[in-house]
């Protein structure tokens, strides 16, 4: 009903009852939800982050993540690694029984997306017909060309499923804590300023979370600490909204094995077929890095053709030192840390407080710092009484103060012995040259890069070959952005070093060890190249082991050279010597033609070819001896000036023979010969 004095139309009036309708903004912004998210719910949903891409990036990083923890785990009590990996392939039908689910068949074929209508499969059909017609007839005419490409046939998106184990012989983990160790997500014994193969606390956590989305199985610990009675075994999934562990089992048992270590259960959703060689070829640069370790890899399926089982022996028994945990250098803390070093240090001083919790601040620069802070400050006055204007002016002057770099003491490379000792194992190279860096400073992070250099060898591939390592993790993905790969591709000269880049088969290995890798997201996959520091070092490293390849190099060409030498006088001896003695023949005629009588040696070298006692033979066995002695003697030379300096010996194991053992004589000229050819 229209009210008196109104002239809306009817349409103004719709328009004005659209309007009112709407709620204003400030309402709208009223009733949104604010909404928070746990860590585990959070990496749920960003999988990535972590490196769980795709089920097959799924399944190579919990192996990987599954391998490291095991190889720190024995590490951490200078135990000798031996780690067994297993993935087994369970089909849909065993899965479902492990989930308790009926197996049904399909009622409905349309539904699926492997589903193919007749007029499709008409077309694939003949598809396929006309391209083997067509291979045929190129055969029949012999005519070369590339065999045709298939039609595709239409390929059923199933899940694949595998259980994945590792068992090692490590620390072990104590009873009450395993939970919290696999249950909850930012939570570990890693965190700290010390060199560690894993620092975000995800690992194993990222694992379980990816088993809890992909198949909703629980994961199954089973451990032991060494020297106890008793193996805990615990079998548990997560709460992914609250980040807390959900227990089905946690119970002690007997160990009457005496056994310690660890052994992990998990079935995930996975891709072997994409990431098999990832897998294998992760394995094999864990065991170049590791050679300390021994690696049992199997791959287990109902179809025999697809089992793999690889193992990777141990070649040393020495390990490299274990990291030590060292205290921040005042120009890599912020606030927050500064903040937080406070509220936990145990000195109630400020003095007393510089000098504890900072590497390189004896009491005398620590006095010299606080009388630069201002009259505020006093060496006596209480840490804990700092004000955040207080705490802000010494974050002001530990980013302008000069102090010493931190030393490396605190960090564990590989050593060129175990570098070299797993080139040689894995690669099994002609050359190999290796070099370990003195310890740098980024960011107040002490670093050490060690390289290899490999030219040759089993398996490897023409032109360069690139192995990253990063606190002794082999880094497979993004290598395209790494730092090694650029250094080696564009800051190296590999023409001067007497190596061709492209034709040659090199493998260039580095191992940056650091408290702090800068790696570029939490995946760990690669190291930039925006720092100047590290990329400085990592062409160093490479350099010196170029250089020491190209001493190698020039002594094998001047070898090369002289046997050609001996091979080019060797084949103009009969020619020599049928000249020679053709010319002795002469004069041997015309010397007994003039009846001259001579003592000289020139005389008496002609009676004896007349007397039929010098020969061609002779001449030629005469020379023949000359070529091999004068090569004797350079080959000689040659090894004395190449010959190997004496260093410390150290035990290794090696294969014993399984063949009739040939014994060489090391003094003979022959094996000489041999040895600088």
């Amino acid at each position: 009903m229209e009210t008196p004095g109104s002239s809306e139309s009817p349409a103004e009036t719709k328009k004005l009852k659209g309007k009112t309708t709407r709620k204003p903004k400030g309402a709208a912004a009223a009733a949104q939800v604010l909404k928070q998210k746990s860590p585990a719910e959070f990496f749920a949903d960003n999988k990535n982050i972590a490196g769980f891409d795709n089920p097959g990036k799924c399944l190579y990083t919990t192996v990987r993540e599954l391998v490291e923890n095991a190889l720190d785990s024995a590490e951490s009590i200078a135990e000798l690694p031996v780690i067994e990996i297993t993935i087994e392939e369970i089909e849909k039908r065993k899965f479902n029984s492990m989930i308790g689910l009926a197996d049904h068949g399909r009622v409905d074929e349309e539904l699926y997306d492997d589903f193919e209508t007749e007029k499709a499969r008409e077309k694939r059909l003949a598809k396929e017909a006309r391209l083997q017609e067509i291979q045929a007839k190129n055969a029949s005419i012999g005519k070369k060309a590339k065999a045709p490409v298939a039609a595709k046939s239409i390929k059923s998106r199933e899940a694949s499923y595998y259980r994945v184990s590792c068992k090692d012989n490590g620390r072990g983990m104590p009873h009450d804590d395993i939970p919290n160790m696999f249950g909850r997500v930012l939570s570990g014994t890693k965190y700290g300023l010390k060199q560690t193969r894993g620092k975000f606390g995800l690992g194993a956590k990222m694992a379980l979370i990816w088993s809890k989305m992909s198949t909703g199985l629980p994961i199954e610990i089973r451990s032991s600490m060494k020297g106890q009675s008793y193996s805990s075994f615990c079998r548990l999934d997560i709460d992914i909204n609250r980040n807390i562990p959900h227990i089905h089992v946690h119970n002690k048992q007997d160990n009457k094995e005496k056994w310690h270590g660890a052994e992990i259960y998990i079935v995930i959703e996975g891709n072997w077929t994409t990431y098999r060689s990832k897998i294998l070829h992760y394995m094999r640069q864990m065991a170049v890095i590791t050679p300390y370790a021994e690696f049992l890899f199997k791959f287990l399926s109902e179809v025999p053709e697809k089992i793999v089982t690889v193992k990777f022996a141990r070649r040393t028994d020495i390990m490299p030192p274990a990291p030590l945990e060292t205290k921040y250098h005042p120009s890599a803390v912020d606030l927050l840390l500064i903040k937080r070093l406070i509220a936990e240090t145990s000195k109630p001083k400020l003095l007393q407080f510089l000098q504890h919790e900072f590497v390189n601040v004896g009491k005398p620069y620590a006095e010299r710092l606080i009388g630069e802070m201002g009259p505020d400050f006093g060496p006596s006055m209480p840490v804990k009484s700092l004000t955040s204007q207080q705490i802000v002016r010494i974050h002001q002057l530990f980013r302008q103060a000069k102090f010493d770099d931190p030393s490396g003491d605190c960090l564990s490379p590989a050593g060129e012995y175990n570098l070299r000792l797993g080139i040689v194992k894995e690669l099994h190279p002609d050359m190999v040259a290796t070099y370990s860096g003195s310890a740098q400073v980024f960011e107040g992070h002490p670093f050490i890069v060690e390289a290899g250099i490999s030219l040759g060898g089993k398996d490897v591939k023409q032109g360069l070959n690139i192995f990253r390592f990063a606190n002794r993790i082999p880094l497979l993905f993004e290598q395209g952005a790494d730092v090694v790969t650029r250094t080696a591709i564009k800051r190296i000269n590999w023409n001067s070093y007497k190596i061709n880049q492209a034709q040659d088969k090199i493998g260039v290995f580095v191992s940056i060890v650091s408290t702090k890798i800068p790696f570029k997201g939490t995946g760990k996959e690669y190291i930039g190249d925006d720092i100047n520091e590290i990329a400085s070092a990592v062409k160093t490293a490479i350099q010196q082991c170029c250089g020491q390849l190209k001493s190698k190099i020039v002594k094998r060409i001047q070898a090369r050279e002289q046997q050609e030498r001996k091979r080019s006088l060797s084949k103009y001896i009969p020619n020599a010597t049928g000249a020679i003695y053709e010319i002795l023949k002469d004069m041997s005629s015309s010397h007994a033609s003039k009846k001259r009588r001579s003592e000289d040696k020139d005389a008496e070298l002609l009676r004896q070819v007349s007397a039929k006692l010098v020969t061609e033979v002779t001449l030629r066995e005469k020379l023949t001896q000359h070529v091999e002695q004068v090569d004797y003697e350079m080959a000689l030379e040659y090894a004395t000036q190449t010959g190997v300096t004496e260093e410390p010996r150290d035990d290794i194991y090696i294969q014993s023979l399984k063949t009739e053992c040939k014994f060489t004589d090391f003094y003979s000229p022959v094996f000489v010969f041999r040895l600088i050819h």
